[in-house]
């Protein structure tokens, strides 16, 4: 069990039930190869994440956005759960490395398929909901959602600013970029984390979030920023 110990340490969540966590880690690829056991998959727990995550995002939205018609709320709410947006979420919390899955998937790339660590984010939330209810898994999740919905009301999308800096800067050659943690602030089930980016050994951005990879994407857009480029891109 002490993959779930150090997921739970990275999400800032300890369950009360294990199983659940175990649970929404697991991919029916597993289950399906090993049929005799009757483990148990993260499909069910997806499909009430689905919905928890609709209900803490509409009713946040609706009431922290008074100004916004019915029509901007609900581009805001698709931009905040859409399938590119949870696979963000998952990929800052490391969630790929704890995945169980099943051989085949193992082979072809499934830790970093943009489906399978979406919908794995899902049945997560539904994980902390049956675990520690509403209240709890509203705060867990808005945490984790912060930046992503400050630019959904803003009208931007989704992007990896990691991938924009390092194509930016590395369109004349080869450049080594590096992100460095500077700070940690907040207690352990809600930390933030501070990071820098450097260029050629030159600090041009830092970054704030709920977990390093976040932290990180935060330091990319304001290095792009400060290099003259488009922070929607």
């Amino acid at each position: 069990m002490n993959h779930l110990k150090a997921f739970q340490e990275i999400i800032g969540y300890k369950f009360n039930q294990p199983d659940l966590l175990q649970t929404a880690l697991t991919h029916s690829s597993y289950a399906n190869e090993n049929r005799g056991k009757h483990i148990l998959f993260n499909e069910r727990l997806e499909f009430l994440g689905d919905s928890v995550l609709s209900l803490i995002v509409s009713k946040f939205l609706f009431e922290n956005y008074q100004n916004l018609p019915e029509g901007d709320l609900t581009k805001a709410r698709a931009t905040i759960v859409c399938e590119r947006s949870l696979w963000a979420c998952a990929t800052n919390i490391e969630m790929g490395n704890f995945l169980i899955l099943g051989k085949g998937e193992e082979l072809t790339g499934g830790r970093t398929r943009v489906s399978i660590l979406a919908d794995a984010y899902e049945a997560l939330i539904a994980a902390i909901y049956l675990d520690g209810g509403i209240d709890v898994v509203r705060e867990w999740l808005l945490g984790q959602l912060y930046e992503t919905i400050q630019d959904a009301v803003k009208g931007k999308t989704v992007s990896d600013y990691k991938t924009a800096l390092q194509e930016c800067v590395q369109a004349g050659g080869a450049v080594e970029i590096h992100y460095d943690v500077i700070g940690e602030s907040g207690p352990d089930h809600s930390k933030s984390f501070f990071v820098q980016v450097r260029i050629d050994g030159q600090v041009m951005g830092q970054g704030e979030g709920k977990s390093k990879k976040n932290a990180e994407q935060m330091a990319a857009k304001d290095a792009l920023t400060k290099l003259g480029e488009s922070s929607g891109r």
